[in-house]
Formats: structure tokens, sequence, C-alpha cells
């Protein structure tokens, strides 16, 4: 059983095997439907111990410096994997569809990290690891997910509908004009998963932040406020996130000419 400290209560390597048992109810269950997924909950499950085993003592010996020098290749390796991660899952992609990503991410995320950090928070110096990293965590983590939405959307549209956007492009509408429709149906895509959260939050679930600070014994009240905080931020910088990289993406496909370019356009398989 874990033991009690300043806080929260401990909990030892038993008790994380103890742990292992709820896995293995997924596994019970896909052996029993003949599912086929007991080998990937195994690697899933592996891959979770281990990299969040990693990433506990990078953030322990991160936390313990003062330079901000690691604390930044830190970060920028998070925006490689986010990156990488939101167009992982696109059907469609283009040349150049993942340095778009990651500017974006990188764009958005810091600046609503050091706003939530620097301007309401209040902490000295904004980038204190403490603060910044697990909250950028989060901004990148949801963000990704709703620039991977926007994007599938985005590029579905233009590849399907290439035909009624040239026809509106040969009529004399702008560019601007034939692609602002699949432009802002993708933005929106991209904003369904964050507005859900929202809507639900306190009611069916309670949302990562708010419970961690309860476990750890912070007053709820103060744990309300920090989760209010970081739903606005993420909702902001999902927004930024799925209309930075819509436009990036607009602008890659439409040309100077009013033309689409479809033939940039290409299917991909889906890992």
């Amino acid at each position: 059983m874990g033991s009690e400290t300043a806080g929260a209560i401990s909990l030892s390597m038993a008790d994380l095997a103890i742990a292992t048992s709820l896995v293995l109810v997924a596994g019970v269950v896909s052996m029993a439907l003949r599912l086929g997924l007991g080998r990937t909950l195994l690697l899933a499950s592996v891959r979770t111990v281990v990299q969040l085993l990693l990433i506990g003592f990078i953030l322990e010996w991160i936390f313990s410096l003062e330079d901000a020098i690691p604390l930044f290749c830190v970060l920028a390796v998070m925006v490689v994997f986010a990156g990488r991660a939101a167009v992982g899952r696109v059907e469609r992609t283009f040349d150049g569809i993942f340095w778009r990503s990651g500017l974006t991410l990188a764009t958005t995320g810091l600046l609503t990290a050091v706003i939530v950090t620097a301007g309401i928070i209040g902490v000295d110096p904004w980038y204190k690891p403490q603060y910044l990293l697990p909250l950028l965590g989060m901004i990148l983590g949801n963000s990704l997910t709703g620039m991977s939405l926007c994007l599938d959307k985005l590029l579905e549209d233009l590849d399907l509908r290439a035909g009624t956007i040239e026809t509106d492009l040969a009529l004399g509408a702008s560019r601007w004009e034939a692609a602002r429709e699949p432009v802002t149906n993708a933005i929106r895509r991209g904003m369904i998963p964050i507005i859900n959260s929202m809507m639900v939050a306190g009611i069916v679930s309670l949302p990562g932040m708010m419970t961690g600070q309860i476990l750890a014994g912070a007053n709820p009240i103060e744990a309300v406020k920090y989760q209010v905080v970081v739903m606005f931020m993420l909702v902001a910088s999902t927004a930024m996130g799925s209309t930075g990289v819509a436009l990036l993406t607009y602008r890659r496909l439409f040309n100077a000419h009013h033309q689409l370019e479809r033939q940039a356009i290409a299917a991909k398989k889906v890992l």
C-alpha cells in the first residue's frame, strides 16, 4: 500500500505492480472476444511505463537545474515529436506538412504557455520548468489532436471537392473565396474535441490537473481555479493551432495565380 507523505500518498513499485491487473482486464476482454489486441496492449503498457519513468527522471534532473538551455532542448524535442504525431494519422499529405505543423505548434504553444506562466500565474522566471514543462505538454497534446483533425478534414475536402473549387476559381472567385468553406469547416472540426471536453468538465469528468492537485492535497477551489485556466489555455491554443496550420496549408495549396495545386496532395498509408 502507498505511504503517506507531505501532500500526497507515495506509491511503491508493488502498488504499480498491482495496478497492472487493471490492464489485464482489457487483455481478458481481448482474448474472450478475439479482438487480437493482446500484443498491442502489452506493447502499449510497456511503452507507457518506460516512457513515463524516463520522463520522470528527466524532469527530476531538469527541475534541479537553473540553466535554461537543457530546458529548451527538451521543449524542442517535445515540439518535434508533437509535430510528427499531428501529421502521423492524416490520410493525405503534401510536401512541407511536417514543418508547417511543427512551426504552428512551436509558435502557438510557446505563446500560450508564456501568457499563462508570466501573465496569469506570475511565475518568475516565466520559464521555470516546474510550470512551463507540464503546461506546454498539455498544450501540445491537445493542439496536435485538433491540428490533426483539422488537416485531415481540410486535405480531404480540397481533394474530393477539387472540381467544385476549380469551377469557382474559373468563374472568377479568388483563392480565399474558393477555399473559405473547406478552411472554416476544417478549423471547426479541429475545435470539436476541446469544446466537448469543456462542455462536460466537472459534470461527466474531473479534468486531469484538477484531479492531480486534489490527490496531492490542494484545496478543491484552488484546484478548480487552475483547471479553469488550463481549459481556457487549451481552447485558445487549439484554436490558434488549427487556424494557423489551416492557413499555412491553404497558402501552400493555392498559388498566387488563384489556382488549386491538387497534384500536391498525395494519399498516404495511415500507420
